[in-house]
């Protein structure tokens, strides 16, 4: 059941309800697995501002075949055409980037709106704002969210991730790298 929520704002009493279990127990075993490194919780990033903000955790696999076995997607056509196939993409992308840029579990947040804007990504180095947005697509552009983060939160960088091989500037602020381009070490000289 837990699949069904690798990228989208958890919700332990609607889990509780269907499996008729206690939403405390729901979450009991949820911060086991995230113990064991099975699942990442992203907490909300809280800020001081007058907007409602989402308070509960976003849940990805950290492992994506571990997520593919659950999903029953046994291959790369039947990832292809399956409806998680972004949400797929979007956990292993977020991996690869906390890996890179070796942040840990305290420093890792994502933001997000009820008016629906959000990052998959916020996190701190040396006391400035960064974010990260996951974003399957062949070339990425400007959405309203990058927009309402970058306002909002007033990040120092944003990062779009995509599975392209290019790297380019979207905005002054606003950086467009290709997985490929994430092993390249003159990135992580962006993030300081």
């Amino acid at each position: 059941m837990l699949s069904h929520y690798h990228g989208q704002v958890f919700n332990a009493s609607e889990l509780a309800r269907s499996m008729n279990l206690s939403s405390p127990t729901i979450q009991r075993y949820l911060d086991i697995l995230s113990g064991t490194f099975i699942i990442r919780q992203l907490q909300p990033w809280f800020y001081n501002a007058k907007k409602r903000i989402v308070k509960s955790p976003k849940i990805y696999f950290r492992d994506s075949g571990l997520l593919h076995v659950f999903l029953s997607i046994d291959s790369k056509t039947s990832l292809n055409g399956h409806p998680k196939l972004g949400a797929s993409w979007e956990g292993f992308a977020l991996e690869e980037f906390i890996s890179f840029h070796q942040l840990s579990e305290q420093e890792c947040f994502f933001w997000g709106l009820h008016t629906g804007a959000e990052l998959d990504l916020v996190f701190q180095k040396s006391g400035k704002l960064y974010g990260l947005e996951v974003k399957y697509s062949d070339a990425p552009k400007m959405t309203k969210s990058m927009h309402s983060a970058l306002a909002e939160l007033n990040l120092e960088k944003l990062f779009v991730l995509y599975p392209g091989k290019d790297t380019y500037r979207l905005d002054n602020k606003i950086e467009v790298i290709g997985i490929e381009a994430l092993s390249a070490s003159s990135l992580k000289t962006t993030v300081n």
